[in-house]
């Protein structure tokens, strides 16, 4: 049977966001591909006899959604602050797209960053929608609750707060928003990006 193997993530000293927090939160990502395998495992195992097991495999299938795409969010979250801050170039292809559908790219991260300090837990995420090929905002509750289908992710950020309390506390989710974002390795979000027009 397959299994989806922890990805492990080489991430420099970051402003605002501390080493120990890091580790912690990967670990919740670790979780996240553990259980991801787990439930794949036992919806193998009762879907050998489907219809006595029907209602344990939906109540499997809804909770294999929330871990996959929990440890499928975390990859994206981990790998764009890998490598240590980096901006994107003058010829950004991301660049020029933001800076055409918002009107400049401060403008949108402005945009963005609202989106992400909305009240409650789930995640701010930029997709590249390619049936129309346009940019467009989403809010994912929890892990899975609200992605947008048929579009690909460029960019996000985790607004549980798990990934801030430790440094920040609850008042501070604001400055996790800044911190995060001035640690970010555009370059990461540009290849995102090229790889989701690539597939459109």
């Amino acid at each position: 049977m397959y299994k989806y193997e922890e990805q492990k993530f080489v991430i420099l000293e970051l402003k605002g966001m501390s080493k120990k927090s890091i580790e912690e939160h990967l670990k919740l990502y670790s979780g996240y591909v553990k259980h991801t395998n787990l439930i794949f495992e036992k919806i193998e195992e009762l879907a050998k006899d489907s219809e006595k097991n029907m209602y344990v495999l939906g109540e499997l299938q809804r909770r294999f959604s929330f871990e996959f795409d929990g440890m499928r969010n975390h990859e994206y979250y981990f790998k764009s602050l890998e490598g240590g801050a980096k901006a994107l170039a003058d010829n950004s292809a991301f660049k020029k797209m933001v800076a055409e559908q918002f009107g400049s790219f401060d403008g949108w991260l402005s945009m963005f960053k609202a989106i992400a300090a909305m009240r409650g837990i789930g995640w701010a995420i930029l997709y590249y929608d390619p049936h129309v090929k346009k940019l467009v905002h989403g809010w994912v509750e929890e892990q899975h609750l609200g992605h947008l289908n048929g579009l690909q992710y460029v960019f996000g950020i985790d607004m549980w707060e798990h990934s801030y309390v430790f440094d920040y506390q609850p008042s501070g989710k604001k400055q996790y928003i800044e911190d995060f974002i001035s640690n970010i390795n555009w370059e990461v979000i540009e290849q995102n990006f090229a790889k989701a027009v690539k597939n459109s």
